[in-house]
């Protein structure tokens, strides 16, 4: 058992590895982007969300410098759609925490929930510690590389029902990306509290150092299928939401 430390008001949560199986985003939600990829760009190029992934895709791809990354000339010089696919497939390849493909990815993700192709996936302890906390009167956050969108598609349908009214926010990398402490003192700000009240929730230490940096309080979350984290006695561990 791992108490909630003194001066908590805020459970800042992470998804993948903490409240649901890396293997539900792994072998679920990648292969349903890239699967519904070309025919979804197809059928909403026009929509104005997905221009603005499309743009910021562009951006990124101006900006990249890795050898052997497609540029849109490159690709299609007469068709922005396929440049924009194989870009986005190039970073799905390399597992890049692009915002644009997050926005893009969670587009996907929203209409294959609609359909209810796709149905979110959480760990049983997750909804009866979301409320418990929620009855101390904690706060309870997310903060994901994955975009609002997909968190909150996530959370609405879940096997335990639609849990986003208990979760007060949703946080994606707009905030800043999840290993510069910086990122963690937007959240607190945003939210009303100081770092000192924010305990962070993950399972990768990187992303834990970077919150303690900032002033949080942190728990490494250890569950089944987790990859092994460096430094991992540095902090201390949990199994189960239900150990705060």
């Amino acid at each position: 058992m791992s108490p909630t430390p003194a001066g908590v008001r805020v459970i800042l949560l992470d998804i993948e590895g903490t409240t649901t199986p890396i293997t539900f985003v792994q072998t679920r939600l990648f292969p349903y982007a890239r699967t519904h990829l070309d025919r979804y760009l197809s059928v909403h190029f026009s929509d104005g969300a997905v221009q603005d992934a499309v743009s910021r895709l562009a951006e990124e791809r101006r900006l990249e410098r890795e050898a052997g990354a497609p540029s849109w000339r490159d690709v299609s010089p007469a068709d922005l759609r396929a440049s924009a696919s194989a870009y986005a497939l190039w970073l799905m390849d390399r597992d890049r925490k692009s915002p644009g493909l997050k926005r893009l990815q969670g587009l996907i993700w929203e209409e294959g929930y609609q359909a209810s192709e796709l149905t979110g996936e959480v760990f049983d302890d997750v909804p009866g510690a979301i409320a418990r906390w929620r009855e101390q009167g904690l706060t309870v956050a997310i903060y994901s590389s994955g975009s609002e969108l997909a968190q909150r598609r996530l959370f609405e349908s879940t096997p335990a029902g639609d849990l986003t009214p208990l979760i007060a926010g949703f946080f994606d990398t707009a905030v800043g990306p999840k290993l510069q402490p910086d990122s963690y003192r937007h959240i607190a700000a945003s939210l009303g509290v100081p770092p000192t009240a924010i305990l962070f929730v993950s399972d990768v230490t990187a992303e834990l150092a970077a919150a303690r940096d900032a002033g949080c309080q942190t728990r490494l979350c250890i569950r089944p299928g987790n990859a092994p984290q460096p430094d991992a006695g540095q902090f201390t561990q949990i199994q189960s939401l239900g150990d705060l």
